[in-house]
């Protein structure tokens, strides 16, 4: 039986990194998916059958009672909401990473290596546990989604987290000095909350990919403390895609990590001088039909509005009468559209949207000046030409969707508000530009419905 324990955990390991492979394509993502939950079952039977395990009744508990909130939730969940929950599984993955590592220091009092593994433990869980929650109170809107800022709130956080890695070396050095423990514990919940709100939504794909890397890194070091190498394998994965990712995010949003954590990010920008009303073209969905209809090839460029609306099934029904009409009808996707990383691919993945018909940033953009009509639904900074026009601009350097480039471009907007950014859209003002002013779901209904009565008319 011992030897069997190595065995699954190998394969278990195996699993893991397949399914990030995997996971790497829309195509190969549910296989990903499958083999992931293999790879997890088999870790849990192997830690299970080992002799650590005193009783089985309290685990029987918390499976059934684990079992009863995380299937409703799985199924009854809606896909806008991917954000919020994968947030709230940060937050209880890394509590429970954190529980564990007190309960091993009360218990074992350890020193030296398996100590340090612990407090690095204890720290990254706890801080993650308090910032994922509140990234979860931002992405629900439940707290306010710009920062929230004060005078020396830089200092008052890096004080926080200094403090707590202070006492955190004590620990190391003196663990059986007990009294420190709980006061490091409550310094890193505090820094975790400290940390989240100054930071604009905008910010939240990012976020949300460090908190994972942050959450696999606090398995990691509990997988040394514990002598678990299954644990030592998948935390270190977790840590490092999710570090890869944050890297990805920031370079699509050309930003610097310290500018995410400390900018600020989504501030409402003022001016001093007041500035005369700009005018824009609005247009009416059976206009809008009517050019539809006419071009041949379509972008359509989905953001956080068409989430908001869930409009994913209507641009479904209007990419099926659109190429029922011969045009050809793609999807253009921004890295950071949305509010977690692959948002808008999910979205569109619920309403069947064909794979093949997605494209990342770089491989389209250089087809919007063939284009007759960008659709713009939802997506704000994305697609703003200050990126590459306003060097002083709180977004400039940003890679953008080219949607400027086409030659008719069309978006969908409850009104002119500026996005996260704070800044106007300058895409808004172009004179090909036209705005269809409503909720995204209801006017892509509407156009469908006005190109569907001029098919059958025909």
């Amino acid at each position: 039986m011992e030897s069997l324990f190595p065995a699954l955990y190998i394969l278990a390991a195996a699993s893991f990194i397949l399914a990030i492979k995997w996971m790497n394509s829309p195509v190969t993502a549910r296989r990903g998916v499958l083999i992931g939950e293999l790879g997890m079952l088999l870790a849990v039977v192997g830690t299970l059958l080992r002799h650590e395990v005193v009783t089985y009744q309290w685990i029987l508990v918390a499976f059934f009672v684990g079992s009863a909130i995380g299937v409703p939730i799985a199924y009854y969940m809606p896909m806008t909401a991917v954000p919020q929950r994968t947030a709230i599984s940060h937050a209880c993955g890394a509590l429970a990473s954190a529980l564990i590592g007190t309960a091993e220091y009360y218990k074992r009092l350890p020193h030296g290596f398996v100590m340090g593994a612990l407090v690095l433990e204890t720290l990254l869980g706890f801080l993650t546990c308090t910032a994922s929650v509140m990234a979860f109170g931002k992405l629900q809107e439940i707290l306010p989604t710009r920062p929230i800022t004060y005078r020396g709130q830089n200092y008052v956080n890096l004080g926080v987290f200094a403090l707590a890695v202070v006492l955190g070396i004590a620990l190391i050095f003196h663990p059986e000095q007990t009294w420190i423990y709980p006061v490091f514990m409550t310094l890193a919940l505090i820094f975790g909350v400290l940390l989240i709100i100054p930071i604009g939504g905008a910010d939240m794909p990012t976020v949300i990919a460090l908190l994972n890397s942050y959450a696999g890194l606090s398995a990691c070091a509990m997988g040394f403390a514990l002598d678990n190498k299954l644990l030592i394998v998948a935390g270190a994965l977790d840590g490092s895609s999710g570090f890869i990712l944050s890297i990805i995010m920031c370079r699509a949003m050309n930003r610097s990590f310290s500018n995410v954590l400390f900018g600020a990010f989504g501030t409402i920008q003022t001016s001093t001088t007041e500035n005369a009303p700009r005018p824009v073209r609005s247009a009416s969905a059976e206009e809008a039909a009517e050019i539809l209809d006419a071009a041949r090839g379509v972008i359509i460029i989905p953001g956080y509005g068409m989430a908001v609306a869930q409009a994913q099934h209507k641009l479904r029904e209007l990419y099926d009468v659109l190429s029922k009409r011969g045009v050809d009808v793609r999807f253009a996707i921004h890295p950071v559209a949305g509010r977690m990383p692959g948002h808008m691919n999910v979205l569109l993945a619920e309403a069947d949207v064909p794979y093949d018909r997605l494209f990342e940033m770089e491989e389209i953009n250089a087809d919007f000046p063939r284009t007759d009509v960008a659709l713009v639904i939802g997506a704000n900074d994305v697609v703003n030409p200050a990126a590459r026009n306003v060097k002083n601009s709180p977004i400039a350097g940003m890679p953008i969707l080219h949607a400027y480039e086409a030659q008719t471009v069309m978006v969908v907007k409850r009104s002119m508000s500026p996005g996260f950014a704070g800044i106007d859209n300058e895409l808004y003002y172009l004179d090909k530009t036209l705005m269809l002013f409503g909720d995204a779901k209801a006017f892509v209904g509407s156009i469908v419905k006005e190109l569907s009565t001029a098919v059958a008319v025909r």
